[in-house]
């Protein structure tokens, strides 16, 4: 989610491909090969028959509440330095209509020492069995806090094609599942397996049991790269880690605080994402997004 905001994805460069493969008259062991690879390369079938109430995200390892911020602080590594990091998560009373499904928005804004380094807008469904599912985003870079531009993907839109953040009921062992497809110039490959569950993690938040670990990775970063990310259950990710040796996935950030939104507050954090939207030439292809029903009554804790 500024991913990834938290990273919830990372994007690479270069171009990726995704290949499709029709085997036939193949020996038993090189079509079990051939159906392997094809599998990972495999997107997730999406239907929009299959969501009601779809931005009423409410699946228990990634909820999505509305007025909800949550603050990360750590660190990237870019080569030799270590650079401060924060991300601030925000879940927003907006809704925007995305290949046919209502979706929750989410605003995130990544922070580098201290300056606005990315700030994106990220469209959440949940189908009717539980499952998470990434529609697109908009992201605008910013170097040293002043604007550079951006890119977006929307699924159903150019090539490009939804997949899922998260299970309705992810377990160790199962195979591994696209979060998304997006064609260059935006490049978004990532898919995740599910590592570990049952842990306990301290974060400066608090300390959690039950935490699930889940590894996401792209084929633009390689089969080294690897983003680990900690998702507590009842609050979403709490912990973003990696290990390998990509260069973009080097960040390290732990859930610092959850707050609650004003109602001032979270209007605002409304008007900054429509803005945001207003400035995707993307946009003026898909609906508008919209206030929530019955957000405008939301109260303050």
């Amino acid at each position: 989610m500024a991913q990834a905001a938290i990273r919830l994805c990372q994007r690479t460069k270069a171009l990726a491909v995704l290949t499709v493969f029709i085997c036939f008259g193949l020996s038993s062991g090189g079509a079990l090969a051939q159906k392997s690879k094809a599998a990972e390369d495999t997107l997730e079938a999406f239907d929009r028959n299959n969501f009601d109430n779809s931005a009423n995200v409410d699946n228990k390892w990634f909820p999505l509440q509305p007025g909800t911020q949550l603050v990360y602080k750590g660190f990237t590594q870019e080569d030799e330095k270590r650079v401060p990091a924060r991300v601030v998560q925000i879940v927003t009373d907006l809704t925007k209509l995305v290949n046919g499904v209502p979706t929750v928005v989410v605003w995130d804004v990544d922070y580098k020492d201290g300056k606005v380094a990315e700030s994106e807008i990220v469209f959440f469904a949940q189908d009717k069995d539980g499952n998470v599912w990434l529609l697109g985003e908009l992201v605008e870079i910013y170097e040293d806090g002043d604007f550079k531009g951006g890119s977006a993907w929307i699924a159903g839109m150019d090539g490009s094609s939804p997949g899922i953040m998260m299970k309705a009921d992810p377990r160790p062992g199962t195979p591994s599942y696209s979060q998304g497809y997006a064609p260059p110039p935006f490049n978004w490959t990532d898919r995740a397996t599910v590592e570990k569950a049952g842990q306990r993690v301290c974060v400066p938040a608090g300390c959690y049991k039950d935490v699930l670990v889940i590894v996401e990775g792209s084929k633009g970063e390689g089969p080294d790269a690897q983003q680990l990310k900690y998702y507590a259950p009842g609050v979403g990710y709490i912990k973003v880690g990696w290990r390998g040796k990509g260069e973009k996935l080097r960040e390290t950030l732990e859930l610092a605080e959850i707050v609650k939104l004003t109602p001032d507050a979270l209007a605002k954090a409304r008007a900054e994402a429509l803005e945001i939207e207003k400035r995707a030439y993307l946009y003026g292809r898909t609906p508008p997004a919209e206030q929530m029903k019955g957000a405008a009554n939301a109260k303050a804790e």
